[in-house]
């Protein structure tokens, strides 16, 4: 079978995904620098899959240690790129960091996959290159106009966005999916692969189950004056293992559909916004665990809403996001109560 490379294969989302591709029979080799992430994860996708994807712990920003990962597997066929900072609130306070993190990973990668003439690439790209769409384009599909970037981070996927197109340009061999996120959360059923960030939680809902769990005091919701229904900020929230599953879809498309383009862009969500204070509701209804919270200032990068159009995704790569809300919720704290041993 056919040989997939995962950067940031150990974090969240690149997890899952290497589970779902692992269990449609690719082979999968991650690479991770383990900045946000744990080695202990591969024990989590061997005890799901029945196997354990080879994995390379390097900065994918170092040509020379990914150049040797491409020559110890020279099967590899299309690539994954996961690996970046991804924090909107950490981008504004250390933008540096994000610029070097987020832009050089990708130039080395794509340096190191024209080298081993490695064509295919699906980016892990985010829906904050549409900053705050206006009236007419909400729900936002991908021909919403490309907005300002409100932080570094959104701003670092614009850029790597066109560094793409601009190297697709240059070498005809190359074909790159852009997968444009909406807002991941959950874990797996199993409760063995999930959202576990080093430190204070960047994203609400592993701060709404750390707070359940009374590792927190209280969640922070920031801003309850937007011009939304209860004035706090609204986002569409996809379970993260539905987004794994449209990665392999993206990836089977560029391996056996011939006929497609040079560069194809998917927004990937439910179509549905909800608000912070209605995930706050939902989890306690789905859990029945109360959660203390506190209203505070807005957050300096945070839109206000935003949600998308999943129209393209769901009848070109035949993919559709349909979890149910409160179970992805439940999923969640099952994994939250795993890792607590509650």
């Amino acid at each position: 079978m056919a040989r997939i490379l995962v950067t940031g294969g150990t974090g969240y989302i690149g997890s899952h995904t290497t589970v779902e591709l692992m269990q449609q029979g690719y082979d999968v080799t991650i690479v991770d620098n383990l900045s946000n992430s744990s080695v202990d994860v591969l024990e989590g996708i061997e005890a799901i899959v029945g196997r354990r994807p080879e994995f390379a712990n390097i900065d994918c920003g170092n040509f020379v240690d990914l150049d040797a990962v491409f020559r110890t597997y020279p099967d590899i066929v299309g690539v994954i790129h996961f690996a970046a900072s991804k924090a909107v609130g950490e981008s504004v306070e250390k933008p540096l960091l994000y610029y070097r993190n987020n832009l050089g990973s990708l130039v080395t990668l794509l340096e190191v996959m024209r080298a081993h003439s490695v064509a295919n690439l699906v980016f892990s790209s985010s829906c904050t290159v549409y900053g705050q769409p206006d009236a007419d384009h909400l729900p936002v599909d991908e021909t919403a106009p490309i907005q300002k970037a409100l932080s570094p981070y959104g701003n670092t996927k614009q850029i790597n966005e066109e560094i793409i197109c601009d190297e697709a340009h240059a070498d005809a061999h190359l074909h790159a999916t852009i997968l444009r996120y909406f807002n991941p959360i959950g874990a797996h059923p199993s409760a063995l692969i999930g959202e576990l960030p080093n430190g204070v939680p960047q994203n609400l809902l592993p701060f709404v189950t750390q707070t359940a769990a009374g590792l927190r005091p209280q969640l922070k919701v920031f801003g309850d004056d937007y011009n939304t229904p209860d004035g706090s900020c609204i986002r569409d929230y996809i379970y993260v293992v539905d987004l794994a599953k449209a990665h392999v879809k993206a990836i089977d498309r560029m391996l056996h559909v011939a006929d497609r383009d040079q560069v194809e862009v998917f927004n990937l969500g439910t179509g549905r916004g909800l608000s912070v204070l209605e995930i706050i509701r939902g989890f306690e209804a789905a859990t029945g665990v109360k959660i203390p919270y506190t209203i505070v200032g807005r957050r300096e990068g945070d839109i206000e809403q935003v949600w998308a159009a999943p129209k393209k995704a769901n009848e070109v790569l035949g993919w559709k996001a349909d979890t149910p809300i409160a179970d992805v919720l439940l999923s969640a704290w099952k994994w939250e109560k795993h890792i607590r041993n509650l």
